[in-house]
């Protein structure tokens, strides 16, 4: 019997490791032989641990599981869910970037080409630079950390500048609320982003690359340190990239925590050991990026995505999407949720289908009040504009913003003035403190809330005011988006502020 158990860091905080050992003592004690296989989350987090048994028609589900009902995975029982690509969950999305995720073993190299790996980089090694680059740009892939720049035109920047010494640096500083999917791609398909960054390097000229994890992640570093080594082992990195006149390597570095780390300009000074603050751009890291030369800086997911455009071709990648928001994007769904986890379609679902067809709802099955797209910057989205279709133009239309493609949603107990009151202290405690908008203004945010909780109507026209000063003045997105949870729960939600004004009165 071959079982698939996660080793997820979701699954393990749910007790994936107790089911795992108490699977392998079952099966002693019936006098089988099972193959217990590691893998990464299939997403569906509310099923967690999720255990997958291999069987001539496909895999059967059996979830969630405890250690007291392993018993069911040989008997059968009520956990037994069926074929897992059968259910809803699976069978809605489009997975492309996540293909293999809870598919394969994570460590197993044989595995991750068994299932398609390396096809992308053997055709990108038959290619020269600006074709790579053109692949790339033709893909329409835009970054997938937040700010949806085109990878393309990056990659092409790089490529054409001159220097001795470029490199590949990934953002794997995963801070947003409700974020996971950076998370579970390295625990659960870790050769996909090394594939990813040598593919880079290759359109570049770059020959080492760093993938920057923050030190909250524990288990992504075990399995991408572990990823590297063998990849090293296997000729898919160093000096002769899969025997190829191309070099590549790279290391795993660990950042402590820092918020405003997963800035770019701040994630290179962490990483060259200095202290993580915002640098002034112009000059952009393309150009002078770590430690002053032309370097790449891409999420982890931009980058995982990158080897099925090559293996699948731009063409095809682009035809998912709307607009000018191309392929599919790892949404990831959490907060007060019936069905919370990380699922995976084409750019274009409303955010009512997401948040009621995929989620279920709310948990606590109280209606929906709002929903905060894009981590703790992120606006806040009432119902009434859930007819808003998932794309980077068409929620920047409506003054918010898809950032990593986390969702958090709130029932109708949620007090949304205390969270815009959270919002200016979030950004007061994570400020790197170099741009006075940031510094002081979040703090007077902080103050001007409080009043208005306390009934000082005036102190709205104020709060406003002050949310224009940090979006126009801030150096870095930090301080320039938090005014967009702040004046979205301001204007949506205005009942939220009627009380202060009774009292005023």
């Amino acid at each position: 019997m071959k079982i698939y158990i996660p080793r997820d860091a979701a699954a393990r905080a749910l007790g994936s490791d107790e089911v795992a050992a108490a699977v392998q003592a079952e099966a002693a004690k019936r006098g089988l032989t099972v193959q217990i296989v590691r893998n990464g989350s299939r997403g569906m987090v509310w099923l967690e641990p999720l255990v997958e048994v291999e069987t001539p028609n496909g895999r059967t589900a059996f979830g969630p599981m405890t250690a007291a009902d392993v018993a069911q995975i040989f008997d059968g029982g009520p956990l037994a869910l069926g074929p897992t690509d059968a259910l809803p969950w699976m069978a809605q999305q489009t997975r492309l970037t996540f293909a293999r995720v809870g598919l394969i073993d994570p460590l197993s190299l044989s595995d991750y080409e068994a299932h398609g790996g390396l096809s992308g980089l053997r055709r990108a090694l038959g290619m020269d630079r600006p074709a790579i680059v053109a692949e790339v740009t033709d893909s329409g892939l835009r970054g997938r950390g937040g700010a949806g720049f085109p990878t393309g035109i990056k990659w092409k920047t790089v490529s054409e500048a001159k220097a001795d010494q470029k490199y590949i640096v990934c953002n794997a500083d995963e801070g947003d609320s409700g974020t996971f999917a950076d998370r579970m791609l390295m625990e659960g398909d870790p050769f996909t982003l090394i594939e990813g960054m040598v593919i880079a390097g290759l359109a570049t000229g770059a020959t080492k690359g760093y993938v920057y994890i923050r030190s909250e992640y524990p288990d992504a570093i075990e399995v991408m340190s572990e990823a590297v080594i063998l990849a090293r082992k296997a000729g898919v990195l160093g000096a002769a990239v899969m025997g190829s006149a191309h070099a590549f390597d790279m290391e795993i570095r660990v950042g402590a925590g820092a918020y405003v780390c997963g800035e770019e300009t701040s994630l290179l000074n962490s990483l060259e050991g200095k202290r993580g603050v915002v640098r002034a751009k112009p000059p952009l890291p393309a150009l002078q990026g770590f430690l002053g030369r032309p370097t790449v800086v891409n999420n982890v997911i931009s980058l995982a995505t990158v080897p099925v455009i090559f293996e699948r071709g731009a063409a095809f990648y682009k035809d998912f999407g709307l607009g000018r928001s191309r392929g599919t994007i790892p949404l990831q769904i959490a907060g007060n949720v019936k069905h919370g986890g990380l699922f995976e379609c084409a750019f274009g679902l409303t955010l009512g289908q997401i948040v009621d067809a995929i989620g279920g709802g709310t948990m606590t099955g109280r209606p929906v009040k709002a929903v905060q797209v894009g981590g703790p910057l992120g606006a806040y989205f009432p119902r009434a504009l859930f007819d808003t279709p998932f794309g980077y133009e068409e929620f920047g239309a409506k003054e918010g913003l898809i950032g990593h493609a986390g969702l958090v949603i709130f029932d109708d107990s949620a007090d949304m003035l205390k969270q815009a009151r959270f919002a200016m202290e979030f950004c007061a405690i994570e400020s790197c403190g170099k741009c006075t908008p940031c510094r002081i203004g979040a703090v007077r945010g902080v103050e001007t809330v409080d009043r208005i909780a306390k009934g000082d109507s005036a102190a709205i026209p104020l709060l406003t005011d002050l949310c224009n000063t940090m979006k126009s003045g801030s150096l870095c997105a930090l301080g320039g988006f938090t005014p967009y949870p702040v004046m979205s729960a301001l204007t949506h939600f205005p009942d939220d502020f009627a009380p202060m004004k009774e009292a005023a009165e």
